[in-house]
C-alpha cells in the first residue's frame, strides 16, 4: 500500500520507490498472532508515521523492519533487497537505525561516552561528535555530564544523537514522546523535520498522533495488527477517529 505527496516537503515522497518496505508481514509472540498481512512503505526521503492506540502493533511493527524479530510470514525489503531474516546488527550496517521507546542510552556514563559507543559502527568520534553538536548543541554544553542526570528531553535528543551518527538511510523512532512534556516534544519533532530535508527516510511510531502529523509526509493507521490506511495527514482524519474513537 503506498501514496504519492504532490507539492510535499521538498518532492519528498513524489517518487513511488520505496527505501524500507514490509509486504504482507505476519508476526506472532508465541501462539498469539499480532501482525495480520502488514503492507508498509517507507519512500526514499519521506517521513511515514505509524499511528494507532496501544496494542496496535506498531511496535511490532519497527521490531520487524529493523531485525529484532522475525516476521512469520511475509517480506522485508531494504532498498529492494529481500532482507527477511536479516539481523539487526547487519540492517543496521546496511543503514537502518532504531531509537527505541525509553531512549535506550546508557545512564551510568557521560554524553561523550554514550557517543563513543556509535564508533563501534566503524564512524570516527570527531565525526560522531560532530553531528551530535550540531544537531543538538545542549548536548554539546553537557558532553561530561552523566546521562542519567540530563531531562527526558535531552535524553531523547542523545539517542537520537547516537543514531544519526552512522548517517543512517532510514531512521525508525519508536514512541518519540514517551513521557515528555507537549514543548519538549515539540522541539524534537522539529529535529526530525530538519533531519528529513537532509533526505534521511524516517519511520515514526506514535500513539499521539497530533504531535507528529505536522511533519508527517504520509501517515498509516494501524488497528489490531492490520493497516486500515495510508495517506496523507488530511486524508485519513476518518480513519484516525475510527481508531481512537471507534466512530
Amino acid at each position: 500500500m503506498s501514496a504519492q505527496i504532490p507539492g510535499s516537503r521538498s518532492g519528498a515522497a513524489s517518487s513511488s520507490k520505496p527505501l524500507l518496505e514490509l509486504r504482507g508481514v505476519t508476526a506472532a509472540y508465541g501462539g498469539i498472532q499480532v501482525l495480520h498481512g502488514v503492507d508498509l512503505e517507507v519512500p526514499e526521503g519521506a517521513v511515514l508515521a505509524l499511528l494507532g492506540p496501544n496494542g496496535a502493533g506498531k511496535t511490532t511493527t519497527i521490531s520487524v523492519a529493523c531485525g529484532l524479530m522475525e516476521p512469520t510470514a511475509g517480506k522485508v525489503y531494504m532498498a529492494g533487497a529481500d532482507v527477511t531474516g536479516v539481523g539487526a546488527e547487519e540492517l543496521a550496517r546496511r543503514g537502518v537505525v532504531t531509537v527505541p521507546e525509553g531512549k535506550g542510552i546508557f545512564p551510568n556514563l557521560t554524553v561523550k561516552e554514550n557517543l563513543l559507543m556509535a564508533t563501534y559502527a566503524g564512524v570516527d568520534m570527531d565525526h560522531v561528535e560532530a553531528v551530535a553538536y550540531e544537531q543538538f548543541p545542549r548536548l554539546g554544553e553537557r558532553r561530561t555530564q552523566v546521562a542519567g542526570t540530563l531531562s527526558g528531553g535531552e535524553q531523547q535528543m542523545l539517542a537520537m544523537a547516537r543514531g544519526l551518527a552512522v548517517n543512517p538511510a532510514v531512521l525508525l523512532l519508536d514512541e518519540l514522546s514517551m513521557g515528555l512534556a507537549p514543548l519538549v516534544v515539540e522541539e524534537l519533532y522539529g529535529i526530525v523535520a530538519r533531519i528529513a530535508r537532509t533526505g534521511t527516510s524516517i519511520l515514526v511510531v506514535e500513539q499521539f498522533a497530533r504531535t507528529v502529523l505536522g511533519v508527517a509526509d504520509l501517515a498509516a493507521v494501524m488497528v489490531n495488527g492490520r493497516v486500515r490506511a495510508v495517506g496523507r495527514p488530511s486524508e485519513i482524519e476518518n480513519e484516525l477517529s475510527a481508531a481512537y474513537f471507534g466512530v
